[in-house]
């Protein structure tokens, strides 16, 4: 079980270039209003789309929300079929939004 990330460590990775896939667990107008850039799968079609994300399953992924929570069961979920490195951001985009704003 990975452990989750912090927003600072998080902006950290992407300042780096660190390679990992970033999905955002929201729902397409929350994308919409404000993203980190990460690939649209709300958890709800989650389940779904977890074959098509099968050759990840040894990459590390981080999940995103609002706050963490939605992140947190879909992090759960994606331990329980197999992956291995999945992080959930802590605090979500609201804490993205206090420490840095809304640019990346």
């Amino acid at each position: 079980m990975a452990k989750d990330i912090d927003v600072k460590e998080f902006k950290e990775k992407i300042d780096r270039g660190d390679d990992f896939l970033l999905i955002d667990v929201r729902e397409p107008y929350e994308h919409q209003e404000f993203n980190v850039g990460g690939q649209l799968i709300p958890l709800g079609a989650l389940p779904s789309k977890l074959e098509a994300l099968r050759p990840h399953q040894d990459d590390e992924i981080i999940l995103y929300c609002r706050s963490g929570n939605r992140s947190g069961v879909a992090k759960e979920l994606m331990e329980r079929a197999g992956f291995k490195v999945v992080r959930n951001l802590l605090g979500g985009m609201l804490d993205w939004k206090e420490k840095f704003g809304v640019h990346r």
